[in-house]
C-alpha cells in the first residue's frame, strides 16, 4: 500500500480529471444498476400484467440510456487515460531530474540497459496501473457493494444463497496475489537484464565482430531469453491454476439463482420479475468477482514496478551542495591540492596528494594506466568526493561551491570521447550553447577540426551517428577539443585526449592550443612526453602517489622515472643533436 501511495501522490496535480473519470463511471455504473429493475417492470407489468402501454416508454428509456452510457463510457475512457499520462509525464520526469543530479558512482554501480527498463518497461506498468487498474477496482468494488445490497434488499434469502460462493473465491485471490506478487518481481529483473544483455551487445558490436563472436554472443542472449520465458511461463502456470477455480465458483451463482430462484416462484414465494432482475444483477456480482484475480495481476505488476522505480528515486546522491553554496562572480582558476586522499569501494586511489597550481599556468600529470591520475581530475569538478584532504579552487574548498558554478569554470575533454547523435556543429556548441557560428567555427580551426568538417558533404550541418560512429578516433578527439574550446573554461582539462591522432596532428593541435591556454589553468594528462614537456610543472603518479614533481628541466637533471620515460619514447631517434635537445 505504501508503493499504491506514492504512485497515486503524483496524481494530486491533475485530480481534476480523475474525478471527472470516476463521476461518468458512476453514472455509467448507476445506468447498468437500473436496466434490471426496468426488465422487472417489463416481466411482471407488460408481460404479466398486460399494461403494454409501458411498453414503449420502457424500451425508449432503455434506449436513452443506452446512448448516455456510450457517451460517458467514452469521456471516461478518455480522461482515466489523460490522467494516467499526466501522472507518468510528472513521474518520468521526476526519475529522469533525479538521475541527472546522481553521482559517477551511482553509474559506476548500474547498468544502462537496467535504467533504461526502468525508465520504459516499470514506468509503462505503473502506467497501465493508472489508466486501467484503479478504474477498474473502482467500478467493480461499487458494482460488488452496490448490487449486493439491491440483491439482498430485493430478496435476502435469494441474495444469500446467490452470494454462497464470494467467500472463497476471495480466498483463492488471496492465495493467487500472495505467490503471484514475486513472480513478478523476478519477471521485471530478467527483462533488465535482456535489456542491458542486449543494450551493451548493440553498443559494442563493432568489437563482437572484430573477434568473431556472434556466436557466443546469440548463445547469450538465448539463454537470458530462455530465462525471461520460463519466468513468464510459471507465472502464467499460476494464473491457469487459479482462474478456472475462481470461475468456476462463480459460475455456481448462475446455477444458484436458476436452481433456487426458480424454486421460489414455483412455490409463489416471489415473482418471475424479481428472478429476472437477479439474473441481470448476477455479471454485477459475478464480474467483480472474475475480474479480482486480473486486478490483483496487475496491481501486483504495479507495485513491482513501483519498487524498482522508487529504488531509483530513493537512491540519494553522495555528493551534496550546501544550502548557501560559494558562487563567485568570476574565477581564476587557481587550484590545490592539500593532503588529499581518495578511496573508491575500499580501494585505496590516491594518497596523500599536495600540489598548488597557479592561475593561468600549465601543469601536466603522467604515470601509468591505473595510477589516478583521472581520479585526480574527477576531484577537481566534484565528481567524486575526497576521502580526506580538500581540493580548492581560488582557495575554496569545492565541498563548498555551487556544483553548477564550479563545473561552469571547467572545460573537461575526456579520455573517452563521448559525441550525440546531433549535427557536428550541435556537438561542438554542447559546449557553450550561446555560442556564435564564428566561435565554433574557431573552436574547430584550434583543434584542427574545421578541414575535416568542411570536406564532409553539409560541413558543420553534417549529423554524424550515435556516439559519433562514422568518425575516425582522431575526428572524434579533435571535436571533443573544439567542445571544450568554445566553452572558453577557466580551467582547461584535457585527459589524454590528443591519443588517437598522430604526431603530427597532436603537434599542430599543441601549436594552436597554446594561445588558448594562455591565462588559462590548464591540466594535461597524457603518455606522450612532447605533449608535457611545455608544461610549467610536472608531476608522475605512480601508485596514487607523487614520486617526482617539477619542471621538464628539473626532472630530466634527476634522471629518476621521467627521464626513463623520455629515453623510452626517443629511443629511436639517436641523433646526437635531436638527443641534446630533448634529453
Amino acid at each position: 500500500m505504501d508503493i499504491i501511495h506514492r504512485i497515486l501522490k503524483y496524481s494530486s496535480k491533475h485530480i481534476g480529471k480523475a474525478v471527472f473519470a470516476v463521476i461518468c463511471l458512476m453514472l455509467n455504473i448507476g445506468i447498468n444498476l437500473i436496466s434490471p429493475q426496468i426488465s422487472k417492470i417489463i416481466v411482471n407489468d407488460v408481460i404479466k400484467g398486460g399494461l403494454r402501454d409501458l411498453l414503449l416508454p420502457l424500451l425508449l428509456l432503455l434506449l436513452f440510456a443506452s446512448v448516455i452510457k456510450a457517451a460517458v463510457i467514452y469521456l471516461r475512457s478518455r480522461y482515466f487515460e489523460q490522467f494516467s499520462q499526466d501522472c507518468l509525464y510528472d513521474l518520468r520526469n521526476h526519475m529522469y531530474t533525479h538521475l541527472q543530479g546522481l553521482p559517477y558512482s551511482f553509474y559506476d554501480k548500474n547498468r544502462v540497459g537496467e535504467l533504461m527498463s526502468r525508465m520504459t518497461g516499470d514506468l509503462e506498468g505503473i502506467r497501465v496501473f493508472l489508466a486501467v487498474g484503479i478504474s477498474t477496482l473502482l467500478e467493480n468494488a461499487v458494482y460488488f457493494i452496490g448490487t449486493t445490497a439491491i440483491v439482498l434488499t430485493m430478496n435476502f434469502e435469494l441474495g444469500i444463497v446467490t452470494m454462497a460462493a464470494t467467500p472463497f473465491i476471495a480466498w483463492c485471490a488471496y492465495r493467487f496475489n500472495k505467490i503471484v506478487k514475486p513472480v513478478f518481481s523476478e519477471i521485471r529483473e530478467q527483462q533488465a537484464v535482456l535489456n542491458t544483455v542486449t543494450q551493451e551487445n548493440i553498443s559494442g558490436v563493432r568489437v563482437v565482430k572484430a573477434f568473431a563472436r556472434e556466436a557466443f554472443e546469440i548463445r547469450k542472449f538465448e539463454k537470458e531469453n530462455l530465462l525471461n520465458q520460463e519466468k513468464n511461463i510459471e507465472a502464467s502456470r499460476t494464473w491457469a491454476k487459479y482462474f478456472p477455480i475462481m470461475d468456476f465458483l462463480s459460475s455456481i451463482c448462475l446455477v444458484a439463482v436458476i436452481w433456487y430462484g426458480g424454486s421460489m416462484v414455483a412455490a409463489g414465494r416471489i415473482d418471475l420479475g424479481t428472478v429476472v432482475a437477479f439474473n441481470g444483477y448476477l455479471w454485477m456480482l459475478i464480474m467483480p468477482m472474475n475480474m479480482l484475480g486480473w486486478m490483483i495481476n496487475l496491481a501486483a505488476q504495479a507495485i513491482t514496478s513501483g519498487q524498482r522505480v522508487f529504488e531509483i528515486l530513493d537512491t540519494g546522491s553522495s555528493i551534496r551542495e550546501k544550502e548557501d553554496p560559494y558562487r563567485p562572480e568570476e574565477c581564476r582558476g587557481e587550484v590545490t591540492f592539500d593532503h588529499v586522499s581518495f578511496a573508491y569501494r575500499d580501494q585505496k586511489i590516491l594518497k596523500d596528494l599536495n600540489f598548488h597550481v597557479s592561475a593561468g599556468s600549465t601543469i601536466a600529470i603522467m604515470g601509468a594506466t591505473g595510477s589516478g591520475k583521472t581520479s585526480i581530475i574527477n576531484l577537481i569538478g566534484r565528481f567524486y568526493d575526497v576521502t580526506s584532504g580538500s581540493v580548492k579552487v581560488d582557495g575554496v574548498d569545492v565541498r563548498d561551491w555551487s556544483m553548477q558554478s564550479l563545473r561552469s569554470q571547467l572545460g573537461i575533454i575526456m579520455q573517452e570521447t563521448f559525441l550525440f547523435s546531433d549535427t557536428i556543429e550541435g556537438n561542438i556548441l554542447y559546449g557553450n550553447p550561446g555560442a556564435t557560428r564564428e566561435d565554433v567555427e574557431r573552436a574547430a580551426r584550434i583543434a584542427n577540426a574545421h578541414e575535416f568538417i568542411m570536406e564532409m558533404p553539409m560541413g558543420y550541418e553534417t549529423i554524424i551517428g550515435e556516439r559519433g560512429m562514422g568518425l575516425s578516433g582522431g575526428q572524434k578527439q579533435r571535436i571533443a577539443i573544439a567542445r571544450a574550446i568554445v566553452r572558453n573554461p577557466r580551467i582547461l582539462i584535457m585527459d589524454d585526449c590528443t591519443s588517437a591522432v598522430d604526431m603530427e596532428t597532436e603537434h599542430e593541435i599543441q601549436e594552436a592550443l597554446k594561445e588558448v591556454m594562455k591565462n588559462r589553468t590548464t591540466f594535461i594528462i597524457a603518455h606522450r612526453v612532447s605533449s608535457v614537456r611545455n608544461a610549467d610543472q610536472i608531476i608522475i603518479i605512480d601508485d596514487g602517489q607523487i614520486i617526482e614533481h617539477g619542471d621538464h628541466e628539473s626532472l630530466m637533471e634527476k634522471r629518476g622515472r621521467y627521464y626513463e620515460m623520455v629515453k623510452l619514447q626517443y629511443k629511436d631517434i639517436d641523433t646526437p643533436e635531436f638527443q641534446r635537445q630533448v634529453i
